[in-house]
């Protein structure tokens, strides 16, 4: 697969994690992407970012070759077939989960190399670079053992059957002839302040296979029944793999930075988890069986969110932190698209919805429990009592524009929704209800405010923000979380988004300035909100044929990145996107659960 300047079209990249942290690996077999030892570590392999000085781990036949790839049946284990005239052969990639049968090292990614027929000749490099390139990487030998070191982290190529390892200046890397029936393997353990562990291969091959059975054993016993049901399996498993398995959160992303706009600043850090998506990430959880992961991620977001308390923070630490400083990386960025950064300075911006989907998600989980700890129910009025003393502010909205604060609909929306579960939660005795009777006021007064403020006169539908003619496809979310609005002018402003934001398939967020220069792609979410509603609107033919071509969006392993440019097909942001596997799943249950209603 050739390659433009170092780089690979994002949809190009299949994603392999073990809980705690992730990698990118292109159809080429390329490692462009990996953070150790966590998720939101520094990343070792950046080649995603900058294609001379990220660093990255190659993997590849040495002649002329076409690739095909799936995932394992079930699982994140990635498989890659590649067919030369010589031969074919085969790599299977896991990052292997932890396990307790033996010693193990703190992370281990594993590269098996099968013969499938002929003999092929393979090559590979491992050229890692600490700290984002920022730390002088030590190339050693210890025991005979190829390591790269810097500081108090280590990594070392553990290879069986791929050749004798050679050490460079600045890449370690090898040789080797696969033949039918034959294999070989290249593990690479880690460890961060504290010893290496170099295992055998014996133990590398059982674990690789545990790793195998645990995803399978996760994967059967979820619970979907309906159309797209691959789709949706697999953005299950993709939601699993964002999971940080010490705390419960769920990423956004494993990347940061990818463009939204080659060669433009739309450039953000999504290695963290965000409030804005906690409905959606909690519903597909119980929706789909997964009352474990449920309940953790419920309990890491009442942790992370009483750091900051009564406010809420935008988005957290996948540890639950609430510091999240943005700086850039002296790197060149995807295909020149600058700057690179990490950190993400959006956690600072008032965002008035968050508190609508923090609320939505304990209405949720106390729906599903039918309980709420009593210091969790007094904090959630708590969190009702501000949202009656600042919906009235300006925000920066759900899109996190960097321009100056408006009153976005959507924000009023999800205020109106916040007091409005909290006054449910209220009446059913599961928070203190000292001051239902000011959240059910306040709550008419943001009703009265969108519908009189933040409504086109000339379309009659929902605007982007008071006093506006603008579009804005997040405002479906005030008609999916039950917003109690004009349900006629609900049906035009899903009737004016498909007009004039949808094209085809795609939907742009939003129409008007946001701060920021260049354009962007069409955010696949908007996609996937836009097929609920309609069939949230009886539309189920129209939602169904969205849906239909929506999942062939996807990429050869049925991955979503953020967006996808319309004129190309190429995935822009950052990948796998959460919440546009979020969405997948919503809509996909929604319309499925509006043709059981109708009878079909």
């Amino acid at each position: 697969m050739a390659r433009t300047g170092g780089y690979v079209p994002l949809r190009e990249y299949a994603v392999i994690g073990d809980g705690r942290t992730a990698a990118l690996v292109a159809r080429d077999g390329s490692v462009d992407w990996l953070g150790l030892p966590d998720m939101d570590s520094p990343a070792v392999f950046g080649a995603v970012l900058d294609a001379d000085r990220g660093g990255r781990f190659s993997l590849e036949p040495a002649v002329a070759y076409r690739s095909d790839r799936r995932y394992l049946p079930g699982t994140n284990v990635l498989e890659t077939t590649f067919v030369t005239s010589q031969g074919t052969a085969r790599v299977t990639d896991a990052l292997t989960l932890h396990d307790e049968v033996a010693l193990a090292p703190m992370r281990e990614l594993q590269r098996r190399v099968d013969g499938v027929s002929g003999a092929v000749p393979m090559r590979w490099s491992v050229r890692p670079r600490f700290g984002y390139g920022t730390r002088t990487t030590r190339l050693l030998r210890r025991a005979g053992v190829p390591m790269a070191t810097t500081g108090s982290d280590a990594l070392a190529i553990c290879s069986w059957g791929a050749g004798e390892p050679q050490c460079g200046v600045d890449a370690i890397s090898g040789s080797f002839l696969v033949t039918a029936g034959g294999s070989a393997l290249i593990a690479m353990p880690f460890a961060h302040q504290e010893p290496l562990v170099l295992p055998a291969r014996a133990e590398c091959d059982a674990r690789r296979e545990r790793t195998c059975a645990a995803w399978r054993h996760w994967a059967d016993d979820r619970i979907y029944t309906g159309r797209w049901s691959q789709a949706v399996m697999r953005s299950l498993l993709i939601l699993k793999l964002l999971v940080f398995a010490p705390s419960g959160a769920v990423a956004a992303a494993v990347t940061t930075s990818l463009p939204e706009h080659v060669g433009g600043e739309r450039n953000w850090d999504y290695r963290f988890s965000w409030v804005r998506d906690s409905a959606f990430t909690l519903a597909a959880f119980l929706q789909l069986g997964c009352p474990t992961e449920a309940h953790a991620y419920f309990w890491w977001l009442m942790h992370a969110s009483q750091l900051t308390h009564p406010r809420l923070q935008v988005l957290y630490r996948l540890d639950g932190r609430a510091a999240t400083t943005e700086k850039d990386l002296p790197w060149e960025g995807y295909c020149g698209s600058s700057p690179v950064r990490i950190g993400n300075a959006a956690a600072g911006q008032l965002q008035l919805d968050t508190y609508g989907e923090l609320m939505q998600t304990a209405w949720l989980y106390a729906r599903a429990t039918g309980r709420l700890d009593a210091d969790i129910g007094r904090r959630l009025a708590e969190l009702a009592d501000l949202v009656c003393a600042t919906w009235r502010e300006p925000d920066s909205g759900i899109w996190e524009v960097r321009s100056a604060p408006r009153h976005f609909t959507q924000s009023k929306m999800m205020c109106w929704v916040a007091l409005d579960r909290a006054a449910h939660l209220a009446e059913r005795s599961l928070i203190p209800d000292r001051h239902l009777a000011r959240w059910q006021s306040t709550r008419r007064e943001i009703a009265t405010f969108i519908e009189t403020r933040c409504v086109s006169p000339r379309r009659n539908c929902y605007a982007r923000a008071a006093g506006s003619e603008d579009l804005d496809a997040a405002v479906l979310l005030g008609h999916l979380y039950g917003y109690d609005g004009d349900v006629q002018r609900m049906r035009a402003t899903i009737t004016a988004l498909g007009q004039e934001l949808r094209h085809g398939p795609f939907v742009d967020r939003y129409s008007g300035e946001d701060g920021l220069s260049g354009a962007e792609g069409a955010f696949l979410t908007c996609s996937f909100w836009l097929a609920e509603s309609l069939a949230r609107t009886g539309q189920l033919a129209q939602a169904a044929a969205l849906m239909d071509d929506l999942v062939h969006l996807a990429n050869d392993v049925g991955l979503y990145s953020e967006e996808i440019d319309p004129a190309t097909g190429d995935f822009l942001g950052n990948l796998p996107q959460g919440l546009s596997h979020l969405a997948v799943i919503s809509a996909a249950c929604a319309i499925n659960g509006a043709y059981k209603e109708a009878g079909g």
